[in-house]
């Protein structure tokens, strides 16, 4: 059954529960969860009320009573029905990482604040992933209000564990019908960002850009009620959270057994930065910095690096930017939102040779690879361009890069589809890697000569 229709008959469910007798126990426990007067009730906003909604939260509160135990430390996703409607097994979709779904359809964000601590905080997770703020949309709340009553949640959180990992996804797309247009979304994503800002314990995950269409609505394809998704939304947001997970150390742990070619030479090692470093700011570079930052309004941070760093032996960078994770390099998420940084071989290469290598993006994230100090663009090509067009990307999973640089000449493809026929570059210069928005991963970076 397509999971817009399992919502469905969730909704239908609550509105014509089956009649049978209740024990005292099973009264009590029904009681005890019962939605308190607005009085009693945290944060602002709206609280819904309608019988349906009523049943379901009983129902879903019971069971999350039911399995508290058996839930403790695992990776809690709270939300709404789009949560819920991922089932509680999350269709197998994160298979040796222990998960408990904390969904209750047609929630709000003051009753997920209100339920924060019982569903949520009584696991000790180990890490939570947010998606909420559209039911308040739909019932007339401002994005401040709702931003409000995230800020608060954060805070208890973060008061509960100051190093649990926050997945903090953005508000999917939806339709005006739905009375969830998008221009109300995007500035609730916006103050999400915000919220986030400079907190290093919190991923802002982008989801909007993920799901949007040109207008910035929900696509039928994806959501066929434009509200919930169907398998192919839920998979493309499984796809999105699975390098999250993979840099927080929830899955892939281990290295892949991939092997180079005999006649390759590894450019990383896949356990710490050794062969890597940071260049220290050129003129140029400054003067490209200070053109750049200003017609960004400042929302882009772009630090000076004084003189050359090299990080032999180190598993990161002292700000964590770049970190070595079971065979990957891994350029961060930075919790400013969009930070340049450069991370170059302490090699130079002067003759003609071959790069290899395999990138994974998160939705939107932008990177680029460095050839001899002229930048490529390596990112989510189909959100992020400029190579929008291609056939074989793979979003949300691995993409080979294969660059052959004869003389000041580069020819680039991407899972083999050309993307530059002659990229000119310098006549000498390192390999390198950047960093600006979302997260970038790299593995079996190495050159053939």
């Amino acid at each position: 059954m397509p999971r817009y229709a399992l919502i469905a008959g969730l909704f239908l469910s609550a509105l014509f529960p089956i009649n049978h007798d209740c024990s005292a126990q099973d009264s009590a426990v029904a009681t005890a969860f019962e939605i308190p007067a607005d009085a009693e009730l945290p944060g602002a906003g709206p609280m819904r009320r309608a019988g349906w909604f009523q049943n379901v939260w009983q129902q879903r509160r019971q069971t999350f009573a039911a399995n508290r135990q058996s839930s403790q430390g695992a990776v809690v996703f709270f939300g709404d029905s789009i949560t819920q409607g991922w089932q509680d097994d999350f269709g197998g979709a994160f298979e040796g990482m222990a998960t408990a779904n904390r969904g209750i359809s047609g929630d709000t964000t003051r009753g997920m604040l209100y339920r924060l601590d019982e569903d949520v905080l009584d696991l000790d997770p180990a890490a939570v992933v947010m998606l909420m703020g559209t039911n308040d949309l739909e019932e007339g709340a401002t994005p401040e209000t709702v931003a409000g009553n995230v800020k608060l949640i954060l805070a208890q959180l973060k008061q509960h564990n100051a190093e649990m990992p926050i997945v903090l996804c953005e508000v999917f797309p939806s339709s005006e019908s739905k009375k969830r247009p998008a221009a109300k979304i995007k500035e609730l994503n916006r103050l999400y960002r915000e919220l986030a800002r400079g907190d290093s314990q919190i991923t802002v995950l982008d989801t909007w850009t993920l799901f949007a269409n040109k207008q910035g609505d929900a696509k039928k394809s994806e959501f066929p009620d434009l509200l919930h998704p169907n398998d192919q939304g839920y998979a493309k947001w499984q796809a999105a959270l699975r390098p999250i997970f993979a840099t927080l150390g929830l899955i892939e742990t281990q290295p892949d057994p991939f092997q180079i070619e005999p006649d390759a030479v590894s450019l990383f090692n896949g356990h710490d930065l050794t062969g890597w470093g940071y260049v220290a700011t050129t003129a140029e570079m400054r003067k490209q910095r200070d053109r750049w930052i200003p017609r960004t309004n400042g929302a882009v941070v772009w630090p000076l690096v004084e003189q050359d760093i090299s990080f032999d032996g180190q598993q990161a960078t002292p700000d964590g930017r770049y970190v070595a994770i079971a065979g990957r390099l891994v350029v961060t998420t930075p919790p400013e939102g969009r930070k340049i940084q450069q991370l170059f071989t302490t090699d130079e290469f002067n003759e003609d040779f071959e790069l290899r290598l395999e990138f994974r993006a998160t939705p939107a994230a932008d990177s680029g690879v460095f050839l001899r100090g002229k930048q490529l663009q390596c990112r989510d090509f189909p959100l992020a361009g400029p190579y929008t067009e291609l056939m074989n990307f793979r979003s949300g999973d691995w993409n080979e890069l294969v660059v052959t640089v004869k003389g000041n000449t580069a020819h680039c493809t991407c899972n083999g589809e050309v993307i530059e026929d002659a990229f000119e570059i310098p006549d000498s210069g390192p390999i390198g890697l950047e960093g600006d928005r979302g997260q970038i991963e790299y593995r079996r970076i190495r050159v053939l000569k």
